[in-house]
């Protein structure tokens, strides 16, 4: 497993937003600190995973040090990502759920599989 620093930032009247400084373009944001947090393992996973199919190099995590010595990052507060040595691949799989649940489910996403592995992953991890 590699674990990288990702940054978090807050402006007045906006989300919580996610960088990685290791990973430049791969961003996301939260509402809410966990939401932000949840997020931010799922865009970074997401992220390697593409640079893997690709067959691109995955940098070496940076020191904290040097990100935070960036005068671009003061404000920012840093937490740690840990990503799987080889992201795992999707898999399908059948479930059976209440119709009224899945009601719900389609009111609010027009992704099932995606809003079902959020909330799976929040579920385990918290």
């Amino acid at each position: 497993m590699a674990t990288y620093i990702a940054l978090l930032r807050k402006e007045k009247k906006s989300d919580y937003g996610v960088d990685f400084p290791d990973f430049p373009g791969c961003v996301t944001a939260g509402r809410t600190l966990e939401e932000a947090r949840i997020m931010a393992a799922e865009a970074l996973g997401g992220h390697v995973a593409m640079m893997r199919d690709e067959e691109l190099e995955i940098p070496a995590p940076s020191d904290l040090d040097a990100i935070m010595g960036d005068p671009e990052n003061k404000g920012a507060v840093p937490f740690l990502v840990t990503i799987p040595d080889r992201a795992s691949r999707a898999k399908r799989v059948q479930v059976t759920l209440p119709s009224d649940l899945l009601d719900q489910i389609d009111a609010v996403t027009d992704n099932r599989s995606a809003f079902l592995a959020r909330a799976a992953r929040r579920e385990l991890v918290g």
